[in-house]
């Protein structure tokens, strides 16, 4: 089991610890609720130093991104981010990942943790471009400062304008009184806020300088637990559970990051798929009964006859309702489409709703 280089804090902070995606991660500290409701309304740091980093340097950079994502990295100016992912040969996601631009020949990767390997190895067999690559996964540590009052919670802490930075822009600069560290105005929370990444020897500096900045703000710890209830009320996917190596981007919704003015992995047929049209869709959906819907729970219709599955599932703390995602067959994708979530012995009713649950 790794530790990040923050794992003996969280410790020392009382938090629950788990092992996820081969690291000894904070699942919580004082409760899930407590913690999301912090990142909705004020703000809350989140260790996502498990994440995976890529370097990918060269005058054919570009030329290996364009070739193994599916969204067009072309559009990148340096300073810019973008959600994209890596196809497969079988139609499915070998992982969805953020693109960044540093520099004119140098692009940055940020991976899930759980696909380190994986995706090192992917990326690796289509590069004869003789494009150079290092995984600094280890080096770096990734700070997740989320949440409405981040930026004025933050301020302090460098010479940059915080809130002049756009969503899915990024500036390289002095941060919590160290130099160039990446400060992203993105985040996987849909609340607003920063991802800070820096070197390991830095980050404990970083994190005490962060609570002491934002102490009056009433800014907290946040564990995985709240992460993954704040994802799951915006629709964003988790790898693994929303898509994997058998989900194409197109049954995931994820059309808009798949862009077909380039040949890339497995486009042809992608864009055959297109063009033919899906026969099942990734949906959100709200219980309009009493439960909680989980990961692999069945999804039926009224005659109890199989429509789909549950990927990902919770009671909304924002909400004070069962949400959930799964795929459907495309007839029960449309809006208002009635579905019933087969929890143990009983069909709960529910109905497709649009994406995302929570507006703020």
């Amino acid at each position: 089991m790794k530790n990040t280089a923050l794992t003996h804090v969280h410790e020392s902070l009382g938090a629950k610890m788990v092992p996820f995606a081969g690291y000894n991660m904070p699942v919580q500290y004082e409760g899930v609720n407590a913690e999301h409701e912090i990142v909705r309304n004020g703000v809350g740091v989140f260790d996502v130093s498990h994440m995976g980093e890529f370097l990918l340097s060269g005058e054919n950079a570009l030329a290996l991104l364009q070739k193994v994502t599916s969204n067009d990295a072309s559009v990148l100016e340096i300073g810019r981010a973008q959600y994209s992912c890596l196809p497969n040969n079988d139609g499915g996601i070998v992982d969805d990942l953020i693109v960044y631009r540093m520099k004119e020949n140098q692009y940055l990767l940020v991976v899930n943790a759980s696909n380190i390997d994986k995706d090192w190895k992917w990326i690796s067999s289509h590069n004869d471009l003789g494009v150079d690559m290092k995984n600094i996964s280890d080096d770096y540590s990734l700070l997740a400062i989320q949440g409405p009052k981040a930026v004025e919670a933050m301020q302090s802490l460098t010479s940059i304008d915080l809130s002049a930075i756009k969503y899915y822009h990024f500036e390289v600069a002095d941060f919590a009184g160290i130099e160039h560290v990446i400060i992203s105005a993105t985040g996987y929370t849909g609340s607003g806020g920063f991802e800070i990444y820096c070197k390991n020897s830095d980050v404990e500096q970083v994190w005490n300088n962060v609570f002491e900045a934002g102490k009056a703000f009433g800014i907290k710890p946040v564990g995985l637990a709240a992460r993954d209830t704040l994802r799951l009320e915006m629709g964003f996917c988790l790898y693994g559970n929303d898509i994997n190596d058998t989900t194409s981007p197109l049954e995931a919704g994820l059309g808009w990051i798949t862009k077909f003015n380039k040949d890339f992995t497995n486009s042809e047929n992608l864009k055959k798929q297109k063009e033919a049209g899906v026969t099942r869709k990734l949906v959100g959906f709200e219980l309009t009964e009493r439960g909680i819907p989980r990961h692999d729970y069945e999804i039926v219709d009224a005659d109890g006859n199989n429509l789909g599955i549950v990927t990902s599932g919770t009671m909304a703390p924002s909400l004070g309702k069962g949400i959930g995602m799964g795929y459907v067959k495309t007839e029960f994708s449309a809006i208002d489409s009635e579905i019933f979530i087969q929890i143990r012995n009983n069909q709960v009713a529910a109905k497709v709703v649009k994406m995302p649950f929570y507006k703020k």
